[in-house]
């Protein structure tokens, strides 16, 4: 078993309404969502947030769509209209989310590892089809 972070097998949108935080987690490849369902709990994000959240974390999984959307409440210090953080909206959380540590198989590893350097002997983002 390896540990790799969520950005390294995941990307992320986050953003708002009102006072409740959403993050949407999406595997790059969708054989891996039931990698990141097992990994990636409620308590687990929680956990990673800690005092940001004053609320309770609440986990939905989209099987037909391999993603996981995480709403967190009472997480934006009143909403934008109220709030006086650098980012009122949330837009960062996902990145936040995606500095998590999980375990995985080592051949999962392996192949992200394997991605990471293909990339950067194309100079291009692993993954990237062009454009």
């Amino acid at each position: 078993m390896a540990t790799i972070t969520l950005r390294e097998i995941a990307f992320a949108r986050s953003g708002d309404k009102g006072d409740t935080s959403n993050i949407g987690l999406v595997p790059f490849d969708e054989d891996d969502f039931d990698l990141l369902a097992r990994e990636v709990s409620e308590v687990r994000v929680a956990h990673l947030f800690g005092e940001l959240v004053r609320g309770g974390v609440r986990r939905y999984e989209f099987a037909g769509i391999r993603a996981l959307n995480f709403v967190l409440e009472r997480a934006l210090s009143g909403g934008v209209s109220r709030s006086l953080n650098l980012d009122a909206h949330g837009k960062s959380w996902g990145n936040l989310l995606l500095t998590m540590e999980i375990t995985v198989p080592d051949e999962v590893a392996d192949r992200v590892r394997a991605l990471v350097r293909s990339s950067d002997l194309t100079g291009g983002a692993a993954g990237s089809t062009g454009g």
